[in-house]
């Protein structure tokens, strides 16, 4: 609340109070509801009753935890796939449903080295010690002081403890203690600490989106990796074909029932094929790099033991992907824009409370002699205590301003967690649609090589027995390498979109950063 002169303020259009009067009503109204028999009690013990009614007051709004909209169930495809979606408890340890041993070895090693995430454990450690800076306010503050000082005072100054005039130097000899404790009435101080559990919350979800980049990431470049390999043994295969088809055309022009012209359009298969395989190695070794940078290690550290082909992990049967209903506590982002939005309702509390006075308790007690031997004597005491009071009365529209700039940040990190929460089911029901979609493609690509690789072997025997010109041959064949490296891509992506789809989710933080881990502050 803010105490203004005039119309303006938060008593606009209304008579403004006088600063005395104004708190005289409240307190009033305080002690009326802290003992309302008053009169019966001791001035000391009414006061403490005050003191501690005043202090359970707490300005600005609560905050109320969210209840975002979700869907019922998920969205269920028009044509089922083999590998289906489950309602059951989403695996935590979602990597391992591929049963890769390499791939749940090197998320294992991410969890430990991966630079990213010891970025983000740096971060939370940063914002673990900004909430010690602003939680110190709850408590008193107390230092101690000790000086000596041989000292001349002027001769025309207007005291000399020497009583020499200024003609001596003097000892002076001081030692203190003092404590200072604000009275925290009005709960700014609580909602600064409110505000920093929230902020320090924010810090623990980026942590936990962070890992669950890192591990999506992870599987995603691992796949991909296997992907290539086996893109690239579909490759030497077909240049095998492509170079046996040459050594049969060049024995027919020797035999004299082929032309020139097949030999040529042969060798040509076989160069175009060839030119293939650069690019896919370039390929593997981009990705190996990007698995090493994962686990922090210098580029090719991981070459030894990632270059050698293994198939593409395959997805199981069924995947669990837990229910709608426990999205909102399991997904970072949606915890992180929850906390952001408590820390700006938090603010709002910071800001009123400015509008409020101050009461701080302070008090100093020490000694101060000229004398080492009189030094701590009775006589050589001193202390001092009492409260002090500031109260803002004028000062340009300031905190108003303060005010309402907290209000509007808490209306957009409103929007920002509704916003939020309509990307997390708008991702999950794409990456379920491409989950399903993805199968399909590759089932049917599946059967597009079988009838290809048929074609080919009908293709080649017509042309051993001069039914069919070698040009046949040849575009059978490329449409077979076309198809097979398509299935190949189409397996790799339905890992891939299982992959997404529990990154969507955002599952795979829980084991390794669980919620109890907030308590440790």
């Amino acid at each position: 609340m803010k105490i203004s002169i005039g119309g303006s303020g938060l008593f606009a259009g209304k008579p403004a109070p006088t600063v005395t009067g104004f708190f005289q009503n409240k307190c009033d109204q305080m002690w009326e509801r802290a003992c309302p028999r008053r009169g019966q009690w001791p001035p000391l013990t009414l006061g403490a009753l005050l003191v501690m009614n005043l202090s359970a007051c707490t300005v600005g709004p609560d905050f109320i935890k969210p209840q975002p909209q979700h869907i019922s169930e998920w969205s269920k495809p028009t044509k089922p796939a083999p590998s289906q979606t489950v309602g059951d408890t989403l695996d935590e340890r979602w990597w391992e449903v591929f049963h890769d041993a390499k791939l749940s070895a090197l998320s294992q090693r991410a969890l430990t080295d991966n630079l990213d995430l010891k970025l983000a454990s740096s971060r939370l450690q940063q914002s673990r010690a900004a909430r010690q800076v602003v939680t110190a306010d709850r408590y008193p503050h107390t230092a101690a002081s000790g000086s000596y000082g041989r000292e001349r005072n002027s001769s025309e100054g207007l005291q000399d403890p020497s009583g020499n005039n200024g003609k001596s130097a003097f000892n002076l000899w001081d030692a203190g203690f003092s404590a200072s404790w604000e009275l925290d009435f009005w709960g700014r101080v609580r909602r600064e600490t409110e505000a920093a559990d929230a902020t320090l919350e924010v810090a623990e979800n980026d942590r936990r989106g962070v890992l669950l980049s890192v591990l999506a990431e992870t599987a995603q470049n691992y796949i991909q990796l296997r992907g290539v390999q086996n893109t690239r043994a579909v490759t030497e295969q077909n240049l095998d074909v492509a170079r046996h088809s040459l050594t049969l055309s060049q024995l027919r022009l020797a035999d004299g029932v082929a032309t020139d012209l097949d030999v040529a359009e042969a060798a040509a298969q076989v160069a175009a094929i060839e030119s293939r395989l650069p690019a896919l190695e370039q390929r593997q070794s981009q990705l190996i790099n990007a698995l090493s940078l994962l686990m922090g290690e210098p580029p090719q550290a991981l070459n030894a033991e990632l270059s050698t082909d293994a198939p593409v992990p395959q997805t199981p049967p069924q995947v669990a992907i837990g229910l709608p209903s426990q999205l909102a506590e399991r997904r970072p982002d949606i915890r992180q824009a929850e906390a952001r939005l408590h820390a700006a309702t938090a603010s709002i509390g910071v800001a009123k409370g400015d509008f409020y006075p101050r009461i701080t308790l302070s008090g100093t007690i020490g000694s101060q002699a000229m004398q080492l031997s009189d030094f701590g004597s009775w006589g050589s005491r001193s202390f001092g205590i009492g409260p002090q009071f500031s109260l803002p009365l004028f000062d340009g529209g300031r905190l108003r301003g303060m005010l309402n700039l907290r209000e509007a940040q808490q209306q957009e990190a409103a929007l920002a967690y509704q916003q939020t929460v309509l990307r997390a089911w708008h991702e999950i029901d794409d990456q379920l649609s491409a989950y399903n979609a993805s199968q399909r493609r590759r089932d049917s690509l599946a059967e597009a090589v079988r009838q290809n690789q048929i074609a080919l072997r009908t293709a080649q025997q017509q042309y051993v027995e001069g039914v069919v010109d070698f040009v046949n041959v040849l575009t059978v064949q490329g449409e077979l390498l076309a198809t097979q490296q398509q299935w190949v891509e189409s397996s790799t992506g339905v890992s891939l979109a299982m992959v997404g789809l529990y990154k969507a989710l955002g599952g795979g933080w829980e084991s390794v950063y669980p919620v109890a881990e907030t308590a440790q502050r």
